[in-house]
């Protein structure tokens, strides 16, 4: 008979959902060494083939992989509430932009960001999509939590305290990228920040720059009525329109929001394989409407979950954005099948994985991928009885049934308690921003 084979990180669990292949495994274990997941098998099997190092017993926890967190502004934490029950263009001319122009930097940014990934680990979101200035800030505090993000390098036409022009942005944003480039929990994307404050020219060096350097592009899109009607009367066309014309769409496109589609939209979508982002808490915070995330699902589109900032939610919870989600299909689509828990959770995990490009590396608890995980808690008063996990996740369980989590098998929160974030100093500075703020 062979020796157990060693490997550095044993998680046994009552239920483990890889999500792929979907479906519910009890009393299972995930094995990983290096980093990597080298097999999720029955406890008893992995009793006979490996000696772990470490190994942790989860006796009344669901084991998931990590929550993909596909558009935020992570900085924007430190704006949370601030401007609450006004409509998207009020909130943005007279209450965060102007409060940008005079408080805005790199320090801001970092402090922000750390606060967002603190708030983001503890809830189980292992890997976020940011889209926010100073994006070389914003990787060193991701870096510094153990996080993984896809930061986007911000493009705009008009100036503000980051860059004064298009071609600053883009300068400073590939110079960022270089700088952080030898982070292996770092990717980068262009994140022109809409059609409607990003001319033609501009669209057309981003996507250049996307081609050459393999690069996806992520951006807000169709999110309001009125963005969608203006763009009608300026060009003619949707704004998605617009951005197919230009060549930005494809498979390493993230449209964000993507609320208000004409048919035709979702016919671009689904034929140039588009990714979508639905933030449903932001959009109903702001009165955006509802994405009509079941037709693009019908039309093998793949969709994502985001929170959007904390500005506009205002919280940075994939649990409330996963529950949100599959209520919000149910009564526009007026089917109570339409969009059930195993697909929701897809959504938070695998299809935030492949929006971003990093499909092969993680989304699932696979063989060969990061062991990247979650522990969930299922034994408390108010989440019992547990007859379906996979609905609890949605339906029931909350970030604060989140225990431990796991990036690249290094273990970053333990029993509800970050091992990279000084909390106490994180707070200190969020209270320190508000003082400047009021």
């Amino acid at each position: 008979m062979e020796a157990p084979c060693p490997v550095d990180l044993r998680i046994d669990a009552r239920w483990l959902v890889p999500v792929d292949p979907p479906g519910v495994l009890d009393d299972h274990a995930l094995v990983a060494d290096a980093g990597r997941i080298v097999a999720v098998l029955p406890t008893s099997a992995a009793d006979v083939a490996y000696a772990p190092r470490v190994r942790v017993v989860l006796p009344t926890h669901v084991l998931i992989p990590g929550l993909v967190n596909a558009h935020t502004h992570a900085a924007m934490t430190l704006l949370r509430g601030i401007a609450d029950d006004v409509p998207l263009r009020i909130w943005l001319e007279q209450h965060i932009w102007p409060r940008e122009g005079r408080h805005v930097s790199p320090e801001f940014v970092h402090d922000g960001t750390l606060l967002a990934a603190a708030e983001m680990l503890k809830g189980g979101i292992t890997c976020a999509s940011d889209m926010y200035f100073y994006p070389d800030a914003a990787g060193h505090a991701y870096d510094s939590a153990g996080m993984r993000a896809l930061v986007g390098m911000p493009v705009l036409d008009f100036p503000t305290p980051y860059a004064t022009d298009a071609d600053t942005y883009l300068a400073k944003g590939l110079a960022a990228r270089d700088a952080l480039k030898h982070s292996a929990r770092l990717a980068f994307a262009l994140a022109p920040h809409a059609p409607y404050t990003v001319g033609d020219a501009t669209w057309e060096r981003v996507v250049m720059y996307a081609r050459q350097l393999d690069l996806p592009i992520h951006t807000h899109v169709a999110e309001t009525r009125s963005e969608v009607d203006e763009a009608r009367r300026a060009t003619g066309e949707t704004p998605l329109a617009r951005l197919d014309r230009l060549g930005a769409t494809g498979p390493s496109f993230i449209g964000v929001h993507a609320v208000h589609l004409a048919p035709e939209d979702v016919e671009r979508l689904a034929a140039q394989r588009c990714n979508v982002v639905h933030c449903p808490v932001s959009n109903m915070k702001l009165a955006s409407g509802i994405a009509p995330v079941a037709m693009l699902l019908a039309r093998g589109i793949n969709v994502a979950l985001g929170t959007d900032g904390a500005a506009s939610n205002n919280r940075l919870d994939l649990f409330a954005e996963m529950r949100t989600a599959s209520l919000l299909a149910k009564v526009a689509t007026g089917d109570a099948a339409s969009l059930p828990a195993a697909e929701v959770l897809r959504m938070a995990t695998l299809s935030g994985a492949c929006a971003l490009g990093m499909e092969a590396a993680i989304g699932s608890l696979s063989p060969g991928k990061h062991a990247d995980a979650v522990a969930v808690d299922l034994s408390g008063i108010d989440v019992l009885p547990v007859y379906d996990p996979v609905s609890h996740l949605v339906n029931v369980a909350g970030r604060e049934q989140v225990t431990d989590v796991w990036i690249a098998g290094e273990r970053i929160v333990h029993g509800r308690r970050l091992a990279t974030i000084d909390e106490p100093a994180v707070a200190a500075r969020a209270r320190a921003w508000q003082q400047r703020m009021n």
